[in-house]
């Protein structure tokens, strides 16, 4: 099959590229634009309580809602403000309100605190139903810009934070990265592709391929999500564009290095081409199928933004595979051998490599390769027990710079942690009103709960049956010490201090971060299992083993234990730093099973091409070392370099996030796939392929040995 598409692709190259103009026009033109969203209440599905208590209020309260900002100001020398002081914020606050800016529907100073360190004024903006609304963010700028004037002359320094200044901070750290992680990306590919094939042709290859691809997979994803309704995390942008330049430059790589084999060989270049579609047709289609399997088994999850990264991610392998199948061989078909200008290396097969160092030593002594190997990933695996999740978006998203998370840290010197997002215990009356004893024990009640700084007095609905306490933590919002309050004693006390016949439920940013916890419980206990399973079917429906699949897996699942392991230690152990972002594991789970088994494919898929040309399982592990080595120490370090580059833009969660999928993606290709997986193979012999014996070629089946084996095992 692969040959056939190979043949049409290679004498019909400007057809098969003028097709894939024509389909890039059509989606970009009639799909929607790709938007995201930060509201992590989104992505919750409506029987947790989070969601059920935001429901009850928007319903109950409709035009009232908790500070979309809050203004914090201090003195600039860090004295206790002074009554002149109080005045000018009062006087600050009036210029703001006369100002009349767009959305800001209400500024409510609040007197200093006990203190006297900080005073804030609370500010009401125009509500959003829609993630993608700018009215709250634009508001914080025209705020930002009006506080600036307003302040300067004074002895006071003030500054934004609350939802939408956080938001608005996210935004552009989230832009920022994106730049930096981009530039990064296309500067590391131009450069290891010049220092592999010495060639700027190749080297603009992927960038001009994938480059031109990309809007058409935006441009997929929006349409898919738009139909399906599925909410994009906002951080899925920088993750997208990794992917794809990323993988497609893999796959890429792999389709090169094959066709520069064949060219060695003595094939002429169309032939070439087509036999290098044949070779590595099935196995990269196999291994993308792996990944692009992982990618969709996310749609089990509860949570909406894994529901929805998985088949935007799905859609950009399977778009990066067909480019590299059809589009690249119809490419190079066009340009030749000078695809490899101005090098002449292509013509010559190197000699005395460490490849083929490596690949003697590892056959010769394959137990070794394996328990030093598997050793090192069962030592770094050790440290995945510490692994400690954390919530902490608003800060880690952002620079510690921001205005937000500056003024956040000045905010919790004179008020309760809690103050930015405080979390909403609604009641609801079993019938008729609610009393004001009622009222007045129940508010005692939740004020009592350890952990709670302050509860407001109630709104109440018109029909005074709903009722809506604002109660401020004395911890951050997304804190453990927060998250444990809110899942123990608030959580009881608010349902079990309920009146006779009343229900009560706990909303707010705090109490979806508990859910959160509770459907990434549920999701581990899903998701990773069944995109196991599918994997595995997909390795026998390619190996047509019933073993190899097995060891296979163990190999992944011990890089992923590794990675997640030397994660801890250095963002835990050696940065002290309180957790990891609690995404990550499903995130690694993404790049390091899905990736990790890719590079294992094609290691096994050569590792049974040597061993159907009758080479014996030791050798054909030397072989297979020697001539896929390169191309799996290629593609890992371009792969783990690229997302190496989103540590450069600037917030922990993507640095934690670039750190531990580059030092996975480095683990599956030079520790799993290059030494532990082929010394194995070679360890358990002709069984690896039981019971289909895809190492036995035509020959081989009749009792024949394959004429070109002593040469290949010569060589």
């Amino acid at each position: 099959m692969f040959a056939r598409l190979g043949a049409i692709v290679v004498h019909h190259p400007l057809e098969v590229i003028g097709l894939w103009l024509l389909l890039a026009v059509a989606v970009v033109t009639a799909a929607p634009a790709l938007e995201s969203t930060t509201d992590q209440s989104a992505f919750l599905p409506a029987h947790y309580e989070s969601i059920q208590a935001m429901e009850i209020q928007q319903e109950a309260f409709p035009e009232s809602s908790a500070p979309a900002a809050i203004i914090v100001f201090a003195r600039a020398d860090g004295a206790p403000l002074t009554d002149q002081d109080t005045a000018a914020v009062l006087r600050i606050g009036t210029e703001l309100r006369e100002a009349t800016i767009a959305d800001v529907t209400g500024l409510t100073p609040v007197p200093p605190s006990e203190n006297r360190l900080i005073q804030i004024i609370a500010v009401q903006m125009t509500t959003v139903t829609d993630p993608s609304d700018p009215a709250q963010t634009d508001a914080v700028v025209a705020l930002r810009a009006e506080l600036s004037e307003r302040v300067s002359g004074t002895e006071l320094r003030a500054g934004i934070t609350g939802q939408a200044a956080q938001v608005l901070d996210q935004q552009e750290s989230s832009e920022k990265g994106l730049a930096i992680v981009g530039v990064a990306t296309i500067v590391l590919i131009l450069v290891l592709l010049l220092v592999i094939f010495r060639s700027p042709v190749i080297a603009l290859l992927p960038v001009i391929v994938i480059g031109a691809v990309s809007s058409m997979v935006n441009g997929l994803i929006g349409a898919v999500s738009k139909a399906f309704d599925l909410q994009i995390d906002a951080s899925i942008s920088a993750i997208l564009l990794v992917v794809l330049f990323g993988v497609g430059t893999d796959y890429i790589l792999f389709l090169m290095f094959r066709y520069r084999e064949q060219l060695r060989a003595g094939d002429d270049p169309k032939t070439a081409m087509v036999h290098a579609v044949a070779r590595v047709g099935e196995a990269i289609t196999s291994a993308a199928g792996a990944v692009i399997i992982a990618f969709l088994a996310l749609l089990l999850s509860t949570l909406g933004m894994f529901r929805a990264m998985g088949p935007a991610l799905a859609i950009a392998v399977a778009v990066a595979l067909a480019a590299g199948l059809t589009l690249v061989p119809a490419v190079v078909s066009l340009l030749g051998t000078k695809v490899f200008w101005p090098s002449k290396n292509w013509r010559h097969e190197p000699t005395g490599t460490r490849f083929r160092a490596a690949g003697t030593a590892l056959g010769a002594r394959p137990a070794l390769f394996a328990a030093v190997s598997g050793g090192v990933l069962l030592v770094l695996g050790v440290f995945a027990l510490g692994f400690h999740p954390t919530f902490d978006l608003s800060s880690g998203s952002t620079s510690a710079e921001s205005e937000s998370v500056v003024y956040s840290r000045e905010l919790v010197k004179g008020m309760p942690a809690g103050t930015t997002q405080p979390s909403d215990v609604l009641l609801r009356s079993g019938g008729g009103a609610l009393t004001a004893e009622q009222l007045g024990a129940y508010r005692s009640a939740l004020a009592g709960v350890p952990g709670v700084g302050q509860v407001a007095e109630p709104k109440l609905s018109a029909d005074r049956s709903i009722a809506d306490f604002s109660v401020t933590l004395s911890d951050a919002p997304e804190s453990d010490a927060a998250l444990a309050t809110v899942e123990g004693p608030l959580r009881a006390t608010a349902h079990g201090a309920a009146p006779a016949g009343a229900t009560a439920a706990v909303g707010g940013l705090t109490s979806i971060f508990v859910d959160f916890q509770d459907a990434m419980a549920r999701d581990y206990s899903i998701v990773f299992p069944v995109a196991a399973v599918l994997i595995m079917i997909v390795l026998g429906l390619l190996l047509r083993s019933l073993v190899a699949p097995w060891y296979l897996m163990v190999s992944v699942f011990l890089g992923f234990a590794a990675t997640l392991g030397a994660t801890v230690l250095v963002f835990q152990h050696a940065r002290g730093e309180s957790g990891l972002i609690f995404t990550l594991p499903v995130i690694m789970y993404l790049f390091v099973v899905a990736l990790g088994t890719d590079y294992n494919i094609l290691m096994v898929a050569r590792l049974r091409e040597e061993a159907r040309a009758g080479v014996e399982p030791r050798e054909a592990a030397a072989l297979a070392v020697r001539h896929t080595g390169p191309t799996i120490a290629a593609a890992g370090v371009i792969l783990a370099g690229t997302f190496a580059s989103m540590m450069l833009a600037g917030n922990t969660v993507l640095s934690q996030m670039g750190f531990a999928i580059s030092v996975g993606i480095g683990i599956a290709a030079f520790v799993m796939a290059m030494f532990f997986t082929p010394a194995l193979t070679a360890l358990i012999g002709h069984a690896a392929w039981w019971p289909g014996h895809a190492d036995r070629g035509p020959e081989r089946a009749e009792g024949v040995e394959a004429p070109e084996s002593a040469a290949r095992a010569a060589d």
